[in-house]
């Protein structure tokens, strides 16, 4: 038999080894369950082209491809404290997995309204059925530092940024800020500072995204409109026509050398703002859908944008075409998206200078949006997470503007109804009338009886005023009488002749319009400042009130000094 002191050795080897079994089993169970943890660190050893996108052909394909991972880039978080940040916001995303959100779009390139306004517009936003908002700064956010020439000089405060953030919380408004990333760039292109950066010297509205310091542009410009929305759970980088890709002499030779793939070469740049986005910030990103559309599926597949980003599809006529719109979305589940949105409009899509917002036209554009969502069904591997219901203030940065936000209302309270209650019944429009404070609502006519009593209600009414009566006003009493043209052509302007008793007794007429015109005017004037900046002002009266009042300006003029000439002879 053994000595006891050769079998108590024996035991400690013995168990050392299972010790050093147990540490081993340990050790591979914690691989297992963190070797996301580990590859990782392996991605970020190599090149970002390796780590983010993998190597060419490394994506299977399949009916229901899952897309590749987005590797996060070895930076610097600009956000502090990111790990309590990013539970947080994985719980939020959990919880939205379950809704459908309906956002009210925000467009700031023109017209942006004062945070009072806002104050007062967001309780009815909440109540007419909206659940959130895409609010689109442009040049409308304080930007600093090196980007401080982007904003405009009735920008918004940090301290009014902080506040439309706390309103929208306040009336449960989920928040989405739109930062355009790649087109309708205008606002920053269009500084010499950045002139070098457009893909066409001539047109400030595209990006070139061969030079390295369009992506630094970029990043600056997120990471100080992210930094102003720490509960923000998703961005909205734009990404819509991107005119004229491709003809810039970077483009041209990119595009020589990769066998003339213009969307790869689109997805090029999406992915790396993606990437970015996911990094640094953890926020699943949103883009219109318009140039992905003409992207074959494999590119979009191979980009491995699917995992992290969702399409925003839009239509806005009345009558699209609803089967098109199912297979653009049976191409993106293909692609790998998990979650689609679409986008209607309430106000801003009917003419680049629109004033009045015509109600049917948006409510039958909401219709076929209802139909699209109630087939989402035939499609299971992707979901509709939301709608956006667009209200455009300018086409692009340079355009004119269109309907005001009050004045489209009546319009996005339909829309929303529309969606909220499956359909627009007598019963969903007694609903409206309520909420609004009308007696009643004539759909093809675009016009709602009764005063209102919603927030800017007297501006609708007052540019109903201006867009159904002024010009007539104007035209009817300068032409009222063909005569007038004798007594006041042009050759009579210019000698002072016509006779003065006649001239008189036409003139109080128009002299009666032009003073009501003006009345009118200044108190218009006076409720518009309440609610918008001097630029937004003095821009809407040059587009829809001076280019009619002038003329009765100018009659006026030429009428008092004929009258004052008493029938004299001008001198020469």
């Amino acid at each position: 038999m053994p000595l006891p002191g050769m079998a108590l050795h024996r035991t400690q080897k013995l168990n050392l080894l299972r010790l050093l079994v147990l540490l081993t089993v340990v050790l591979a169970a914690i691989k297992y369950f963190f070797r996301d943890s580990f590859s990782l660190n392996q991605y970020k050893g190599s090149s970002q082209e390796s780590s983010f996108w993998g190597k060419a052909g490394d994506l299977k394909h399949s009916a229901e491809p899952q897309g590749q991972s987005l590797g996060i880039p070895d930076v610097k978080v600009v956000a502090a404290a990111a790990p309590a940040r990013q539970d947080a916001k994985k719980k939020a995303l959990q919880d939205f997995s379950l809704m459908q959100l309906r956002l009210v779009h925000l467009d700031l390139k023109g017209a942006a309204p004062k945070v009072s306004y806002l104050e007062q517009i967001f309780p009815l936003f909440s109540k007419l059925g909206a659940n959130g908002i895409l609010i689109e700064y442009e040049d409308m956010f304080p930007f600093k530092g090196d980007l401080e020439i982007l904003k405009s000089p009735y920008a918004y405060s940090e301290e009014d940024i902080e506040k439309i953030q706390e309103l929208a919380a306040l009336n449960k408004l989920e928040l989405i800020p739109l930062v355009q990333t790649f087109g309708h760039v205008e606002f920053i292109l269009k500084h010499d500072k950045y002139r070098h950066l457009r893909e066409v010297e001539r047109f400030p509205n595209s990006f070139n995204p061969h030079v390295q310091e369009t992506m630094t542009v970029v990043k600056s410009v997120l990471t100080q409109v992210l930094s102003k929305h720490p509960q923000a759970n998703w961005v909205h980088i734009g990404a819509d026509e991107v005119f004229h890709l491709g003809e810039g002499m970077d483009s041209k030779n990119w595009m020589s050398r990769n066998a003339g793939n213009m969307g790869k070469m689109y997805l090029n740049h999406i992915r790396e703002v993606v990437s970015f986005i996911t990094g640094q910030w953890g926020l699943h990103t949103l883009l219109w859908d318009d140039m992905l559309r003409k992207v074959d599926m494999a590119a979009i597949q191979d980009s491995g944008i699917a995992k992290h980003a969702s399409p925003v599809l839009w239509f806005y006529a009345p009558d699209f075409d609803t089967q098109q719109i199912g297979k653009y979305i049976a191409k993106y589940a293909e692609c790998g998206f998990k979650t689609i949105w679409f986008a209607s409009a309430f106000k801003g899509t009917t003419g680049p200078a629109q004033a009045w917002t015509p109600l049917n036209n948006h409510l039958q554009n909401h219709l076929r949006w209802l139909k699209v969502i109630q087939s989402m069904s035939k499609t299971p591997s992707i979901r509709f997470q939301g709608i956006v219901l667009t209200g455009w203030q300018r086409y692009d940065h340079y355009s004119a503007l269109c309907e005001l936000l009050p004045v489209g209302i009546p319009s996005l309270a339909v829309c929303l109804q529309t969606l909220v209650n499956g359909g627009f019944t007598e019963a969903t429009k007694k609903k409206v009338l309520s909420m609004l404070g009308f007696e009643n609502m004539q759909l093809e006519k675009s016009i709602c009886d009764g005063n209102g009593a919603f927030p800017g209600s007297d501006i609708y009414r007052m540019v109903e005023q201006v867009t159904g009566q002024l010009r007539d006003s104007v035209i009817k009493v300068l032409e009222e009488e063909s005569s007038v043209k004798g007594w006041f052509s042009p050759y009579h302007r210019k000698h002072q002749f016509g006779n003065p008793r006649n001239l008189e007794s036409f003139g109080s007429k128009v002299l009666k319009v032009h003073e009501d015109w003006e009345n009118f005017v200044q108190s218009f004037r006076s409720r518009m400042e309440s609610i918008y900046f001097p630029d937004t002002v003095e821009e809407w009266m040059e587009e829809n009130v001076n280019p009619y009042l002038d003329r009765l300006r100018e009659f006026v003029r030429d009428f008092r000094e004929v009258i004052r000439l008493n029938a004299r002879p001008k001198a020469l």
